[in-house]
């Protein structure tokens, strides 16, 4: 670990993860099917049934605030930083964790500019790119998670923890 890394993660950093963990799951879970019949209605050139349209709209705001906070997630993480690996992980274990985040990170930018390319530029091509990418980021969700609950459980690490309790500050 980086002797400028810090020793866990800032309430302000659990605090946005936790927001826009929730945020993707309620888009992929309860406000995609909406929008995806209002989105194949206004393609068709007619007009989607309002409630479609409530659900597409909340979609559209809901993914503004994932791109809004992973922006404001990522300045956080360069400035402030990250806590390292644990000690004694293997190579693997590291490249999979790496990855994951990466494709995570990806996906909490790339998903809202697709959307909002097809929904306001009627990219149709872009739009089923954002349709299949639901399912990247279910699997990188549960590779995560089977990951965090690994460290816990399996190698009794610190990771889960420091993502639920900020660390601590001394003052002195």
């Amino acid at each position: 670990m980086a002797s400028n890394s810090p020793a866990g993660y800032s309430g302000t950093q659990i605090l946005l993860h936790w927001i826009i963990a929730a945020l993707v799951l309620f888009q992929v879970f309860f406000f995609g099917e909406g929008m995806e019949h209002a989105y194949h209605a206004l393609l068709k050139g007619k007009e989607a049934n309002p409630s479609d349209m409530l659900e597409a709209n909340i979609h559209v705001y809901a993914g503004f605030a994932v791109l809004a906070l992973a922006v404001l997630r990522v300045i956080i993480r360069w400035t402030r930083g990250v806590p390292g690996a644990p000690a004694g992980q293997s190579g693997i274990k590291l490249w999979i964790a790496a990855a994951t985040q990466f494709i995570l990170y990806a996906i909490i930018f790339v998903m809202p500019v697709t959307g909002a390319m097809a929904w306001f530029l009627g990219y149709a091509t872009v739009g089923e790119l954002h349709t299949y990418g639901e399912w990247l980021i279910i699997a990188a969700v549960l590779v995560h998670l089977a990951g965090a609950l690994m460290q816990h459980y399996v190698a009794k690490t610190n990771v889960l923890v420091r993502m639920m309790k900020p660390e601590a500050r001394h003052v002195g």
